[in-house]
């Protein structure tokens, strides 16, 4: 297994290596290129999941532990 990061470089919709585009321009690191690929599904999926947690703690509920 390979030490090397990816990144998903939003400015571009690319992946690459951490010797890419500056840090604000991308997401990651990533442990592999496959992952990297999926950088804007992956910060969906988290963003969809927080929004949740907050919809729950606004309406009162315990929510998950």
């Amino acid at each position: 297994m390979s030490d090397e990061q990816w990144f998903y470089c939003l400015k571009h919709g690319t992946v690459e290596t951490a010797d890419g585009c500056r840090s604000a321009d991308r997401l990651g690191p990533y442990p592999d290129r496959a992952t990297a690929a999926r950088a804007l599904e992956i910060a969906k999926e988290r963003t969809e999941s927080e929004d949740r947690k907050d919809r729950e703690w606004n309406a009162g509920g315990s929510g998950p532990s």
